[in-house]
């Protein structure tokens, strides 16, 4: 079923996700589309019922306003201008917004609530099997919320023509890669290679304390790894991919600077030889989550901790040795074990530990000891794009503290991170490689 669609078209706004996802909130489909579409790419699209013109303070550009064409104001097409710069402010009440956005979509649009994880889902699953036909997909599969949903979504579409790639290079979480085995092979039963190239991994990391360069060796390694296994298959064609739509809206638009550039977003290399397969590439993530749900997903799979493509080589600051990289993931389970235990891990978004590449002086046993400090993460966000931090109890803290201090090998010292984003990100350190855009 074709769903109604209510275009966003951006004129220097930073509320377009908001406001494509309050659209979509009222079971109307949105997308965020550049100021200067053309009233025919506009008209190719399929089930317009209308259009907003989202305006806000990045509407300058080189000196000159931008603005749509002639021809999207004089349209069939129903316009709605929302104003972000204060000159006609579009309200910020909860009930207002959702009124005024009703009374348009509704009201003057005349679009049908049709948007919903059923709809999509066999929208997707028709989409993908016209696409690859009687071929072979191959998915690097990390066994996050992205990959999960992607394997899942192809496994209904197209069943044993998928074939899944599991890496382990040395920077996954404590029980990750027997959990991955666990539900895709045995759960699943997902046609899995499973590769542990760990020591491969950590010798070329050796030293590296650059993030630059610790990021393009991690994966450079990973498309050499996953390069070698996909020359053992025959008849691939497609490459499955967990791109989402925060990726793609945050990697930049004409008037938006680019918050940093996604792992997924931008192309394969041109040697590979891969067409994509991105059927999740419009949703948000909340939306990811309930589309895993409406797959029949457990909720350990689709509420999974998000999980950056480097693994723990994001929260191993500076060169990653394998005794400071231990404690990142030893920290990370008695963290994750504790926030179970006290009923956080279904309310916190994200929490983790970092450790740097420093050392402070602490007493153990009664005698000086230079060791590492821990940093507590733990947020809440929607859609990745903004996050709050986790009002912790104190007393929780204080035990975390207690437990890591006396069970991590070499660490003295916790701290407790209280940087929202912004100005903070929700990692300590972006570590994306253009080499591996496509695959992570």
């Amino acid at each position: 079923m074709k769903q109604d669609m209510i275009l966003v078209l951006d004129l220097g706004s930073e509320e377009n996700p908001r406001l494509a996802r309050e659209i979509r909130a009222l079971g109307v489909y949105s997308e965020i589309y550049p100021h200067d579409i053309t009233l025919d790419e506009v008209k190719a699209l399929p089930n317009v019922k209308g259009i907003i013109l989202n305006g806000g303070p990045n509407r300058v550009v080189d000196g000159e306003e931008i603005d749509v064409s002639e021809e999207i104001y004089h349209c069939d097409i129903p316009v709605l201008m929302a104003d972000h710069r204060g000159d006609d402010p579009w309200p910020e009440d909860p009930e207002a917004r959702r009124k005024a956005l009703s009374d348009f979509v509704f009201g003057l649009c005349g679009a049908e609530a049709n948007w919903n994880m059923d709809n999509f889902i066999a929208d997707q699953v028709e989409l993908i099997r016209r696409q690859v036909g009687d071929k072979k997909v191959l998915l690097a599969l990390s066994g996050g919320v992205d990959s999960s949903v992607v394997a899942a979504l192809l496994i209904k579409a197209i069943g044993k023509q998928l074939t899944c790639v599991h890496v382990n290079h040395g920077l996954l979480r404590k029980g990750e890669p027997e959990q991955v085995i666990q539900v895709f092979r045995h759960e699943m039963d997902a046609n899995l290679i499973y590769v542990d190239a760990a020591d491969r991994f950590l010798v070329r990391l050796a030293g590296i304390s650059d993030p630059e360069q610790k990021r393009k060796i991690i994966g450079e390694e990973f498309i050499r790894v996953f390069e070698e296994e996909a020359r053992k298959l025959e008849g691939i064609s497609f490459l499955g991919q967990g791109t989402i739509y925060p990726d793609i809206i945050e990697s930049g638009t004409k008037t938006v600077k680019a918050v940093k550039s996604h792992h997924n977003v931008g192309g394969l290399p041109k040697d590979l030889g891969f067409q994509l397969v991105e059927p999740l590439k419009m949703l948000f993530k909340d939306e990811v989550r309930e589309c895993g749900k409406a797959l029949g997903l457990p909720d350990s799979m689709v509420y999974r901790q998000p999980f950056p493509g480097p693994g723990l080589g994001v929260r191993c600051l500076g060169a990653i040795t394998r005794d400071r990289l231990e404690a990142v993931r030893e920290s990370d389970a008695i963290l994750r074990e504790e926030f179970a235990k006290n009923g956080l891990a279904g309310k916190v978004w994200q929490y983790f530990t970092v450790v740097p590449d420093i050392k402070s002086v602490g007493v153990r046993d009664g005698k000086r000891a230079d060791e590492w400090p821990v940093i507590l993460r733990a947020v809440n966000t929607v859609d990745a794009m903004t996050a709050t931090v986790e009002d912790v109890p104190f007393a929780l803290l204080q035990h975390i503290t207690q437990r890591i201090t006396s069970e991590v090998k070499g660490v003295n010292r916790v701290l407790y991170d209280l940087t929202p984003k912004p100005t903070g990100t929700i990692e300590w350190v972006g570590m994306i490689s253009e080499a591996r855009k496509s695959l992570i």
